[in-house]
């Protein structure tokens, strides 16, 4: 009954989340404004087409795979735990802003928009976390 458990590193685990996620963000934010700074995007507060949102899923649902690898790559331990739970505060802030934006006007886009947000989450952090995983194998 001699077993040693590691101590729990709570703000590296914190470190990890955070990374990951302002890794999201900053792209995210980034990528919305190069693109309406080029005129690819209207101006703010103008309507969007579908396509745009479109482009708008698939470049955060890349940053989100990539912000989940990062909290992986960055978590002391259990780097597939630590990804699904960035995924759920995705989850959670993607349906409350699905519930802000819903029936607010054209601007906030389509209603199929911010539920690809909220669908894609925990898939996003799942695939992060498995990326990293691979790694740790290899």
């Amino acid at each position: 009954m001699n077993e040693t458990k590691r101590p729990r590193r709570w703000g590296r685990s914190a470190a990890a989340l955070l990374a990951g996620f302002v890794v999201v963000v900053v792209l995210s934010m980034g990528t919305d404004a190069v693109l309406h700074a080029t005129r690819i995007f209207p101006a703010q507060g103008q309507p969007m087409t579908n396509p745009l949102f479109l482009l708008a899923t698939f470049y955060r649902v890349a940053y989100a795979v990539l912000g989940s690898y990062i909290t992986a790559r960055l978590a002391p331990d259990r780097p597939m735990q630590h990804a699904l739970l960035g995924g759920l505060v995705g989850l959670v802030l993607s349906t409350a802003g699905a519930m802000a934006t819903w029936n607010r006007g054209a601007e906030f886009g389509p209603h199929w928009y911010p539920l690809a947000l909220v669908v894609t989450a925990l898939p996003c952090a799942w695939v992060g976390g498995k990326l990293r995983e691979k790694q740790l194998v290899s």
